[in-house]
C-alpha cells in the first residue's frame, strides 16, 4: 500500500510525520497525499504511486523548510511536477 511504503521511507529518515487519512475524496487521481503544517498552505498532490514515496518525501522536505509551504516547481522533484491538484490556505495557526 503506498501509505505502508511512505511511512516506512519516512521512519527511515525521521523526517516528517505520516498520518494515514481514511479518504481524500481523490477516487479519480489515483493514491493521493496531502502534505500540511500550522501556518501554511496544504497541498492535495493525487496520481501517486509506491514508486514515487521517495519523490513524495523530498517534496514533504522542501515544504517543510518553505515559510508558507509553497515549494516552487523548479524545486519538486520532476516526477511530482504535474501531481498537484489543489491547495487551500491554513486553517490552522503557526
Amino acid at each position: 500500500m503506498f501509505h505502508d511504503t511512505v511511512a516506512a521511507l519516512a521512519a527511515q529518515t525521521g523526517s516528517v510525520q505520516v498520518v494515514p487519512a481514511t479518504c481524500l475524496a481523490s477516487c479519480d487521481n489515483g493514491c493521493a497525499a496531502a502534505i500540511s503544517a500550522p501556518g501554511k498552505w496544504t497541498y492535495l498532490l493525487g496520481g501517486l504511486s509506491e514508486a514515487l514515496a521517495p519523490d513524495l518525501l523530498i517534496y514533504a522536505r522542501a515544504y517543510a523548510e518553505a515559510k508558507t509551504g509553497g515549494v516552487m516547481p523548479s524545486k519538486r522533484p520532476a516526477s511530482l511536477a504535474l501531481m498537484v491538484r489543489g491547495r487551500t490556505p491554513s486553517l490552522v495557526p503557526a
